[in-house]
């Protein structure tokens, strides 16, 4: 189902993409938003936050992950290369053995803190996996496109660069259409790639589990739970070059 065919969101300005064009350049009008439109997309970045435990259990309708998929697959890519693909696991006996592997990646990592913050390592609750109906596997392709791709001759990383855009892109479309996602890390890659059957080429880029919440903290998780702070934006912007700044 295209975005199009959506009711709600037949009425809303067409993207670059699909804006009909009335010269054979296909270039279009820019400007800014309305007012209104701003909002939306600055408090969906502002509020988007990483679930890891509130999901509920019942299952997302396929013309919404439909959307979320297509926002992920509008993102900018390296040469145009689109190096994503997105598996798709909603079978509870996958999801567990997924669980599993990311169980024994979890207890190294807690092994890696040592006393009062691996106890509060302990205390985080990342169940995701196991309570959340859809997880989304994401994957680069490092082949796509060729041995040479544009603009990744020097950076061969700008690949997965691309796919992370396409993770933010779906991560924010599901923040708008009420939607929780956790991005897992801990895990083996090649454990993950074994349960999928993904090829040794193709890169995991992200693990997400999305479901339905009904509520999300009003700050970073991590933040509520003193695992660390935001840090002060000011002494992030540095102009013209590097400066020193403080241990962060």
């Amino acid at each position: 189902m295209s975005i199009l065919d959506d009711p709600i969101a037949a009425n809303a300005t067409p993207s670059l993409t699909e804006a009909p064009s009335g010269a054979p350049d296909h270039l279009v009008a820019a400007g800014a938003f309305s007012e209104e439109e701003r909002n939306a997309v600055y408090r969906a970045i502002e509020t988007r936050r990483d679930v890891r435990d509130q999901f509920r259990p019942d299952p997302l309708p396929d013309a919404l992950v439909r959307r979320l998929l297509e926002a992920a697959h509008a993102a900018p890519s390296v040469g145009f290369m689109q190096p994503w693909n997105f598996l798709l696991i909603r079978q509870q006996e996958t999801r567990e053995r997924v669980w599993q592997a990311f169980h024994q990646a979890n207890e190294e990592a807690c092994r890696m803190f040592e006393g009062d913050r691996r106890a509060h390592y302990q205390r985080l609750k990342l169940e995701g996996i196991r309570k959340a109906p859809l997880s989304i596997c994401i994957t680069c392709d490092t082949t796509r496109g060729g041995p040479v791709v544009l603009g990744r001759t020097h950076n061969p990383a700008t690949d997965v660069y691309s796919t992370v855009c396409a993770v933010q892109n779906l991560w924010l479309a599901a923040r708008a259409e009420g939607v929780g996602v956790g991005w897992v890390s801990i895990f083996h890659e090649e454990a993950i790639k074994a349960i999928l059957g993904i090829p040794e080429h193709v890169k995991i880029v992200a693990w997400l589990c999305v479901g339905y919440v009904d509520e999300l903290y009003d700050m970073p998780e991590l933040a509520v739970k003193g695992w660390r702070e935001r840090l002060p934006l000011d002494k992030l912007v540095f102009e013209e070059g590097w400066q020193d700044c403080e241990d962060m």
